[in-house]
């Protein structure tokens, strides 16, 4: 049973978003869990598609982009488990794909060196293997031009084929590392890597709507993409879907075909993704099976911080490179005092305790399409909100899941919530807020613009950006 209050609070936030035109977002799905893997809450909010009646529900389907990265990793580190991979050997890497004995490193004059160092699992598992994404990295998108690359195409080739844009281990860069990790499991195993997830994360989980292969039922309650232009945002159109191959295959010639992508590639409804997280949360053992997927010590692993060389790496910035894709983002989830930041095996980590109530060393990710997840390991609390709109970093997306997670962490304590700090936003005390709805314009509108600034400080963005 949800709580009521965190229920409330959240649907508030939620159709205050979804509610009014301005903000160009159809709908969202938030799910936050308990160690347990009870809910504590869940609410659907607005339309499937901006330009449909459909209502968003629990059951909708979403493309969550990089959510997969950490499922991914999951997968890869039951290899490890097993013995099957090894993280720091960088023969057994180079020997499964011989591909990456050739890489060159792009310049930023557009030339290409040598590579120095051999890249490692443990490389790829954290962005500090060199390779980075064509809409993130300016220096790619040039490079592939005139025909270009499209990592979202469910072709192995377009990853394959990018160089490195840094020395294997010399810096983090955001990139297809995860994609490649994907690649070296399939090679050591013998097993399509979507194949691996469903029958060592998925069926020991029951879970069913968690897929890079969508079923007919995943298919029919798929959520409507959309897109925002730079300087309309309240402008919204609904689009073809980015990652769209695995929708249209068919047959099954066709679905051998596809690459199962570790970086991008599942489907999923946000109640089943959360209780993956569910399983982290309980030291590798589902709360509702009882089956284990990974063994605690792995878990402490991946939480484990594996670039303090680096504490300020998501300070660095993040270009819009192709704007059609994303915000520019000056930096990722900036804290009071500017903590040392940290990365562990998928995800990146708020070392200190954060400001919506998450305690410290919590891991987190997004998803392109404005997807965000947590998973809080000191107070046992995770959860996911999910839309399907573009370009990634959406304000009013960002200060909406600040704002819901604000009220999971409040509703657990039973305290009321600090105002107007860096991610956080006052909270109505009512357990029955008024719908937007009835509320005056101006007070709405005031109610979203106050979202929106709390989503741009959320990636360090001032409101004159």
């Amino acid at each position: 049973m949800v709580n009521k209050q965190a229920q409330a609070a959240v649907q508030h936030t939620l159709d205050a978003v979804t509610g009014d035109p301005m903000t160009g977002i159809a709908g969202i799905v938030f799910v936050a869990i308990d160690k347990n893997g009870n809910q504590i809450a869940a609410v659907p909010s607005g339309k499937k598609g901006v330009a449909h009646k459909e209502p968003m529900t629990l059951d909708t389907v979403f493309w969550i982009a990089s959510c997969t990265k950490m499922i991914a990793t999951i997968a890869c580190m039951q290899a490890v488990e097993r013995g099957q991979l090894r993280l720091d050997d960088a023969k057994q890497v180079h020997y499964l794909c011989p591909e990456l004995n050739n890489k060159k490193v792009l310049q930023d004059d557009g030339t290409l060196v040598d590579r120095k160092n051999d890249i490692t699992l443990r490389m790829l598992l954290t962005h500090t293997s060199g390779f980075g994404y064509e809409f993130f990295n300016e220096k790619l998108k040039e490079h592939g031009r005139p025909v270009g690359y499209d990592v979202f195409h469910a072709d192995i080739r377009d990853v394959l084929r990018m160089p490195l844009v840094g020395q294997p281990g010399e810096a983090w860069e955001y990139g297809t590392g995860i994609d490649w990790a994907g690649i070296v499991l399939e090679r050591a195993t013998g097993v399509r890597l979507n194949d691996w997830i469903q029958e060592n994360i998925m069926a020991p989980l029951d879970l069913h709507s968690v897929n890079m292969i969508p079923t007919a039922d995943m298919k029919k309650n798929l959520a409507f993409m959309h897109q925002k232009w730079p300087g309309s945002p309240e402008k919204v159109e609904e689009r073809d879907h980015i990652y769209r191959e695995p929708i249209i295959a068919e047959s099954a010639e066709e679905r051998a075909k596809l690459f199962h992508s570790g970086g991008a590639g599942l489907y999923a409804k946000p109640a089943e993704y959360v209780q993956v997280l569910a399983a982290l949360l309980n030291d590798g053992v589902s709360p509702k099976t009882g089956q284990r997927i990974l063994q605690k010590s792995t878990i402490d692993e991946m939480w484990k911080n594996q670039i303090p060389q680096w504490p300020d790496f998501a300070r660095q910035g993040i270009p819009d490179v192709k704007k059609e894709h994303t915000n520019p983002i000056p930096q990722l989830y900036p804290q009071d005092g500017n903590p040392p930041q940290g990365w562990g095996l998928s995800m990146m980590l708020t070392q200190e305790p954060g400001a919506t109530g998450r305690g410290r060393n919590t891991g987190w990710w997004a998803g392109i399409a404005n997807l965000f997840w947590w998973c809080d390991r000191e107070k046992g609390v995770a959860g996911m909100i999910a839309s399907q709109c573009m370009p990634f970093c959406d304000p009013n997306v960002l200060g909406a899941w600040v704002n819901c997670e604000s009220a999971v962490y409040a509703s657990l304590s039973q305290e009321p919530q600090r105002q107007d700090s860096a991610a956080h936003i006052e909270m109505k005390e009512s357990t029955q807020p008024e719908k937007p709805a009835d509320e005056p314009v101006n007070r709405r509108r005031k109610s979203l613009a106050r979202l929106a600034r709390l989503g741009k400080k959320l990636i360090g963005k001032s409101d004159s950006q």
